[in-house]
């Protein structure tokens, strides 16, 4: 008697509803897979062979051929363990058919029984309320992530046996119930109090945080860049439910959600080391999964050392700083995953990385720091709004007890100035654009006009710092952010000299 069980396959980021299908053929007693799987689901076979056993069930002698359809879909991983599992059950006529209607099933056996965690469980969870599934049966320990997606039932279970008396009607599992667990922090935060001095670069990071602009952060070694940097997600605004939602599926697909953080509420900061490959960095694999750049969707990329990676790894941000999204491209096909993130960049004046401190004299020549500085393209260059100096910290505000402005008081400032674009953009344009450097040429000429005043200050500017078009439109989205900042309807001159002075001057040697 055929039986049919169904799961899920995750693509990319997105399910596809499998139907795991056992009937027996003829040869000697086994299991045959077939259906795209990879290694992990044909090892399957040893695996459901044990679990069952322990179960207290006798493993049928007969020759089982389980068919993973549609055929045309690759499958990877061990989830199938456990709907494979249960179609043994009802081909054997342990468990009558109508018990799979209805309900999705996903799981990876031990050979005692045990059913561990799977990955990807939120988007088969959403997979399977989209499809019309009822019921979805995962790991215990995913239950609290697949209960995330509303209007579904979900049936946590420890092992096979517990599943079996579950279908079987002697003994049910009680449906997860959602409870509301403490909020911590993935990615803590420092707070800005905790910065001493810095003053001028708190503030365009506040900036940054207030109109999602990019940001490259020059000095010597310690003067704090990388303190900077991580208090950078504290001054963010808090992410929505739907942000929350893509953020924790992101990190579910990739096996990076803590079993005690179903939802992760906090912005991601990822700081990823310069040795990271090109995989690593955009993702890839030949498996596509999500890299850092998607990791950090919804919150902020750190690059430490910027001109330490890899030439070949840092042009390819260049199409996800544009576009929000990276598609990876395999000869079965292309995947899309998004990456709308903040790049923060730090790194020193030349290799020995005191070139132009007042204390320390640089001990490069001027070719070497020209060298060194140019392993950062221009055109990547022209992708970062912000670029300040970050120099040396004083003695005495080291070491002055008195702690600055904290991170709360900040974040106070930049959800006024994003509620003030959230409005504008609402009434104005749609939903492609939710801060100010999501802006479009048509939207900046719409929403970035300038005065008399302003046009002059900004065609001296085009003249004296070759200001590309890119360049010209950055500045604008920038001087929108100071003025919502300032409150002001209007971009002012002094707002427009403001994000003027933000513009590079690393290059002039």
């Amino acid at each position: 008697m055929l039986a049919r069980v169904y799961s899920c396959a995750v693509i990319g980021l997105d399910g596809v509803v499998v139907e795991v299908e056992v009937d027996y053929t003829s040869g000697f007693p086994g299991m045959t897979i077939v259906g795209l799987p990879d290694a992990a689901i044909q090892e399957s076979r040893e695996r459901v062979q044990a679990a069952v056993r322990n179960a207290g069930v006798s493993f049928p002698r007969k020759r089982l051929v389980v068919n993973l359809a549609p055929a045309s879909v690759r499958k990877e991983g061990p989830a199938y363990d456990l709907p494979i599992a249960v179609g043994v059950l009802i081909y054997t006529g342990m468990l009558p058919p109508e018990v799979a209607e209805g309900i999705m099933v996903v799981g990876e056996l031990s050979l005692d029984g045990t059913v561990r965690h799977a990955r990807g469980v939120l988007p088969m969870a959403a997979t399977a309320r989209q499809a019309g599934f009822k019921r979805i049966v995962v790991p215990e320990a995913d239950a609290a992530e697949a209960a995330l997606i509303p209007d579904l039932e979900v049936i946590p279970v420890s092992s096979l046996a517990v599943l079996y008396n579950h279908l079987a009607g002697r003994k049910l599992v009680p449906a997860y119930t959602r409870l509301e667990v403490a909020d911590a922090p993935l990615f803590p935060p420092t707070d800005f109090g905790e910065v001493k001095g810095q003053e001028h670069v708190k503030r365009a990071l506040e900036v940054a945080a207030a109109g999602g602009h990019n940001v490259l952060m020059i000095g010597p070694p310690g003067a704090g860049k990388t303190l900077l940097a991580r208090a950078l997600p504290g001054i963010l605004p808090k992410m929505s439910i739907d942000e929350a939602l893509d953020v924790t599926r992101i990190y579910s697909v990739a096996d990076q959600l803590p079993p005690e953080t179903p939802l992760l509420r906090n912005r991601p900061f990822r700081a990823p080391h310069h040795t990271i490959s090109h995989a690593g960095l955009v993702g890839g694999g030949n498996w596509p999964h999500p890299g850092e750049i998607s990791l950090a969707h919804h919150g902020v990329l750190f690059l430490d050392e910027l001109p330490e990676f890899g030439m070949r790894v840092l042009e390819v941000l260049r199409q996800p700083l544009e576009d929000k999204v990276v598609t990876i491209s395999r000869a079965q096909g292309s995947l899309t995953f998004p990456a709308s993130f903040q790049l923060v960049g730090a790194m020193n004046p030349c290799p020995c990385g005191y070139y132009g401190d007042p204390v320390k004299p640089c001990t490069c020549s001027n070719m070497i720091v020209t060298k060194y500085q140019k392993r950062i393209s221009g055109p990547l260059l022209d992708r970062i709004d912000i670029h300040v100096e970050v120099p040396r910290v004083e003695y005495e505000k080291l070491s002055e007890k008195r702690l600055g402005e904290s991170s709360a008081s900040v974040r106070e400032r930049v959800e006024v100035a994003r509620d003030r674009q959230r409005v504008r953009f609402d009434n104005g344009i749609g939903t492609h654009v939710m801060c100010n450097a999501d802006m479009r040429p048509a939207d900046v000429r719409k929403f970035c006009v300038l005065d008399e005043t302003g046009q002059a200050l900004m065609k001296t500017a085009m003249n004296q710092l070759q200001l590309s078009a890119r360049a010209y439109h950055r500045v604008l989205k920038l001087a929108r952010t100071i003025a919502d900042l300032a409150g002001s309807e209007s971009i002012q001159t002094p707002h427009l000299a403001e994000a003027l002075q933000y513009r590079p001057r690393l290059m002039a040697i």
